[in-house]
């Protein structure tokens, strides 16, 4: 493969991985919208979960399976979960996605939201610990 469609190859992977980030952040509105029926809320809020959580189903290190479940979990999850919802809700999800996306970002609260997963992480081993018979 040649410099010049190396590039074209990454630049088309790069807008791949920033619609898939769009989209979840779409999912992750409809999650938050009371118009959106229970089960697709759950859904929606399980898939925006997965994918914006730094923590897979299957690690990453793991030749081609760790991949798979990026290539396919979240985006068939949000191709579903914007097919359950009402058309009204989606539109509504896609603005406030584009406002949302305006706004400048934060380490700090990345650096939270992993410090959260591991405290989950720990009180789940901690309960589980004292949970076993000695």
């Amino acid at each position: 493969m040649n410099r010049f469609s190396m590039r074209n190859a990454l630049s088309r992977l790069r807008a791949w991985a920033q619609a898939l980030k769009r989209q979840a952040l779409v999912v992750y509105f409809i999650a938050r919208d009371p118009a959106t029926p229970t089960c697709v809320r759950l859904l929606a809020l399980l898939i925006a979960a997965y994918a914006f959580s730094p923590i897979d189903l299957i690690p990453d290190f793991i030749p081609v399976l760790g991949y798979l479940d990026d290539l396919l979990i979240v985006p068939l999850g949000l191709a579903l979960v914007m097919r359950l919802v009402p058309p009204a809700v989606l539109a509504s999800a896609r603005q406030r996605a584009e406002a949302f996306a305006q706004r400048p970002s934060s380490r700090t609260a990345a650096v939270v939201i992993v410090l959260l997963w591991l405290g989950a992480l720990a009180l789940t081993a901690f309960c589980v610990r004292r949970a076993m018979p000695r």
